[in-house]
């Protein structure tokens, strides 16, 4: 597609995006809903609309080439990411439950369960392309020295029993034995053909021929009636016609031309940044002088008009308060003047109420938590509807009926590039000159205190001391003395540090629970498809992780749980996101640190040195590492378990703030892992394998035991024989037959504990219609207490 119809895909993205920032931030608030069931239905509603624009504006955002437009554009994808997440978190807390079915809101705006998908921005990798080669590059000469100086075992001669040696002679034996006899038949069987020589008579030839006729005829009428069917079925729309499941030559163009825009991107940009630099020097060598100049004069001249209407000079204001960018409010000398004066008795007054002024603060907080508590269910605030509002205000201004007839390559625009480094040099030469006249100002001062012959008068605020007079430990770096390059190292010898698979989140298959709405209404809590927790991993660890301004505004979610039988993909799963987002991979599961770094001594060394490579601040062990992660941390703790019921479950819950289920896969999540994974592994699916028949009786199997069936099935061999002995269902059942399922006691066994972590109790309490939220405030309180 060109740019102009991407241009035009961003405007009915951001048209969409003005209508619900319409709705959500109305000229008066809305009235607070009772009805938790309509409050919620709002809540979908909203989260599945911002997924669309979400939807949209990545899609633009991959394909744009402008640098200036990709840059409005990537804070808006920001923005709708977090809020996104925001609503998410407010449906959990809602509905009590990680999984959500919305099949009325999919079909209130005609939507497809496959328009509910989380899309992964490409940039997450993308931008940081080079970073992650380097590092892939690093792993893999660590990974080569390790080999290279590992010492090879040496080759010794196995000792072996004398019956062991007759036996192996007797197999080898036997087995030369037989294949001389096979071929001593073979040669028999053809001696006796050629002693053959009876001439066949009339009667003979004429039965043979109707009976090859017969047969010739038979499949000639066989292979025209399959035919018919074919075209009969391709006609109905019920089988895609061969020709459409090659890829078309307009989708290889469409392909070609989307990568086409990616290199773009790269060549736009550099120019666009090489053109930053030098616009910047330009400004800095032509304006910075007339800048400073004229910032002094009006400097000056508001020091002589606060002299003339006050009597004396002002005190020029600080740093923190804006400096010369208050001077330039539009306020007279006097009225300057008075709102420092008016902000220093404000901070002077900023004292401990009184007990008074206490008692009565109280008591107006539980007369406003009554009336909040009467008033209903709110929506909760958020961090990105402000950056929302000036991203679509950005576009409304600038970008929305900007005239680019003269830019058709959709390059850089050099003007705005001056307005935008104008201001931040403007910025810089302002502390540069507040500077200078603080100076000033003051010898202006003690000439005319001078001339008075009165003493100076300290002008200077005093700094106030920290309120704590203990100074903070220093943090004690374990290893100052290494690189980061030497950490990783040893980190990867241990096998600590490993390079994630190459696995996407895509490659988790699963079909989307269609039962999920009708179950519930029915007061039956379903089970989670594989589609709804591939959803749920990518709102709680791969959009934080993959963007800064997410991960810092978003709700936090500091460690996950991924609870299933084995073989659901739990460690899949975990490399899956780290191949999203770019992230390290760190083991740190019992199995794998057992017998390494022993000691106490030795945990606080390995922890220091898996995380001095993330941020700094986090050390000790592994729980109490949870406290220091903030939202500028983009750390993600991931922990597995396939028998969760084994560990103490408040332990669990203090440590993981997410504990996702994962299920043994439905039918219709079967039906689509048999059918791509026997195609992965190179077999043909034909109408002689009955997958339906296939996906039924593998009920209870996890995605780990189809793989291992299917690769125990789907031999190279067996790729070979396809042409003439097509695969069928029959050969997968005795392989499936050896591995033992997971049985429904199991899975309810698991659905049981879950229903013991803190989501799982409360939404059994709002099932049963006993739901509390929050204690009793105000007078009910009052009264429970008198009883």
């Amino acid at each position: 597609m060109s740019q102009r119809t991407y241009n035009q895909l961003w405007a009915d993205a951001q048209l969409e995006l003005s209508r619900l920032l319409t709705e959500e931030l109305p000229a008066e608030p809305l009235r607070p809903e009772k009805d938790r069931v309509v409050f919620f239905q709002r809540l979908a509603m909203l989260y599945v609309r911002y997924i669309q624009i979400f939807r949209q504006l990545e899609t633009v955002y991959d394909q744009v080439v402008h640098p200036q437009k990709r840059r409005v554009i990537r804070a808006i994808v920001d923005g709708v990411m977090g809020r996104v997440l925001e609503l998410k978190n407010e449906m959990v807390e809602k509905e009590f439950s990680e999984y959500h079915y919305m099949d009325d809101v999919l079909h209130d705006l005609k939507l497809l369960p496959t328009d509910l998908e989380i899309p992964i921005p490409r940039y997450f990798i993308s931008e940081r392309n080079k970073e992650l080669q380097e590092r892939k590059a690093m792993l893999t000469e660590i990974l080569k020295m390790v080999e290279d100086t590992g010492i090879p075992e040496p080759l010794m001669a196995k000792d072996m029993s004398q019956e062991e040696a007759i036996k192996i002679i007797q197999v080898l034996e036997r087995a030369r034995q037989g294949r001389q006899r096979a071929k001593l038949n073979v040669e028999s069987r053809n001696m006796n053909r050629m002693y053959r020589t009876k001439d066949p008579g009339t009667a003979e030839i004429e039965l043979a021929s109707v009976c090859i006729q017969k047969v010739w005829r038979g499949y000639i009428q066989r292979k025209r009636a399959k035919i018919d069917r074919e075209e009969e079925m391709i006609f109905l729309g019920m089988v895609m016609d061969p020709k459409y499941q090659v890829p078309h030559p307009t989708e290889i163009a469409a392909q070609a031309s989307a990568d086409l825009s990616r290199t773009k991107q790269e060549e736009y940009e550099e120019d666009y940044l090489k053109s930053v630099v030098a616009v910047t020097n330009q400004i800095r060598d032509l304006e910075a002088h007339d800048m400073s100049k004229t910032m002094k004069e009006q400097i000056r001249q508001w020091f002589i008009e606060c002299r003339d209407a006050t009597g004396s000079f002002p005190d020029y204001p600080d740093e923190e308060d804006g400096g010369s960018l208050l001077i330039f409010a539009e306020k007279d000398p006097q009225q300057l003047r008075e709102e420092i004066a008016a902000k220093e008795e404000e901070d002077s007054n900023n004292k401990p109420k009184g007990k008074d002024e206490k008692k009565d603060g109280k008591k107006d907080k539980g007369k406003d938590e009554e009336e909040e508590e009467e008033a209903g269910l709110k929506m909760l605030p958020s961090a990105f509807l402000s950056d929302l509002e000036v991203g679509n205000k950005t576009f409304a201004d600038f970008w929305k009926s900007r005239n680019e007839l003269q830019n058709f390559n959709q390059r850089h625009e050099v003007e705005l590039i001056k307005e935008l480094k104008r201001a931040d040099i403007e910025a810089e030469i302002r502390l540069q000159v507040d500077e200078q006249m603080r100076q000033e100002l003051a010898e202006w001062k003690l000439a005319v205190d001078k001339d008075k012959g009165g003493k100076t008068k300290g002008n200077a605020k005093k700094k106030k001391g920290s309120k704590s007079g203990k100074k903070k430990k220093k943090e004690k770096d374990l290893t100052a003395d290494r690189t980061l390059e030497s950490l990783c190292q040893e980190l990867v010898e241990q096998g600590l540090m490993k390079k994630a698979n190459h696995v996407r989140l895509e490659d988790y298959m699963g079909d989307y629970s269609y039962l999920g709405t009708t179950l519930r209404q029915n007061d039956i809590e379903p089970m989670p498809s594989l589609s709804d927790v591939r959803q749920v991993l990518a709102l709680y660890a791969i959009l934080p992780l993959g963007s800064q301004v997410v991960h810092e505004k978003a709700p936090l979610i500091k460690a996950i749980l991924l609870a299933g039988p084995a073989g659901v993909g739990k460690k899949m799963l975990i490399h899956a996101i780290c191949q999203e987002t770019g992230a390290n991979l760190f083991d740190l599961s019992p199995l794998n640190t057992a017998g390494k770094y022993p000691g106490k001594n030795g945990l606080a060394m390995m922890l220091h040195m898996v995380f001095k490579l993330e941020p700094k601040r986090l050390k000790k062990d592994l729980p109490k590492s949870l406290k220091l992660i903030k939202g500028e941390d983009r750390v993600l703790i991931i922990g597995t378990s396939k028998d969760p019921q084994a560990a103490d479950i408040k332990s669990l819950c203090k440590m993981y703030s997410k504990i996702i289920l994962i299920p043994r896969p439905d039918y219709g999540s079967r039906h689509i892992l048999l059918k791509q994974l026997i195609k992965k592994q190179g077999g043909v699916i034909t109408k002689a394998l009955d997958l339906s028949s296939l996906a039924k009786i593998s009920d209870g199997y996890t995605p780990g035991h189809m793989v291992k069936v299917i690769q125990s099935v789907v031999t190279k061999r067996r790729i070979l024989q396809q042409a003439n002995r097509p695969l069928t269902a029959a050969e997968f059942v005795a392989p499936l037959a050896k591995i033992d399922p997971v049985f429904q006691e199991e899975e309810e066994a698991l659905k049981n504990w879950y229903a013991k972590t803190p989501l799982g109790k409360k939404r059994i309490k709002a099932a049963t219609g006993n739901e509390e939220e929050a204690p009793v405030k105000g007078k009910d309180a009052k009264k429970k207490g008198k009883k």
